[in-house]
């Protein structure tokens, strides 16, 4: 819930948007996770939605994805989280767009999923900026580009 009060924004795929869109709004407003997210900007990169969006605050993103999420990042204010939205996060990691990964690991193996770093992604170096354990072992992990350019 910290990582909240640093938010004022979602960039989610299409699939996450709309299982979010789905739940959230039906949510009372005093719901410590639905409400603030129901009040946040969204934008929505998708290539079969179309607008408008449902969500209140919903804005889509098509066309270059890169270039508008560069945009995003222009701006002042506060951080804009990605939940989910496995195909975006590989566009973000390939135009090197994310500036903190925030990393929850369960103490849980499925044993099949979804890499979130794929064999095609590049070498890439990190340094650990926070960590944190909950009360049921979840690791929470927050690492940022590693001071070293050279070996990035």
């Amino acid at each position: 819930m910290e990582g909240f009060a640093a938010t004022g924004g979602l960039l989610l795929g299409g699939l996450t948007y709309e299982n979010f869109a789905r739940h959230m709004p039906n949510q009372p407003a005093d719901d410590p996770v639905a409400g603030p997210m129901n009040e946040w900007r969204k934008y929505v990169v998708s290539t079969s939605l179309a607008e408008p969006l449902d969500w209140q605050n919903s804005t889509l993103i098509q066309g270059d994805v890169p270039g508008e999420v560069a945009k995003l990042k222009e701006g002042a204010g506060k951080d804009i989280q990605v939940m989910g939205s496995g195909a975006l996060v590989q566009t973000l990691i390939k135009h090197d767009l994310i500036d903190e990964y925030r990393l929850m690991i369960h103490p849980l193996v499925l044993g099949t999923g979804k890499r979130l770093f794929r064999e095609e992604t590049p070498l890439m170096r990190f340094r650990l900026l926070d960590s944190k354990a909950s009360g049921k072992g979840v690791l929470l992990l927050t690492y940022g580009p590693a001071n070293d350019e050279a070996h990035r």
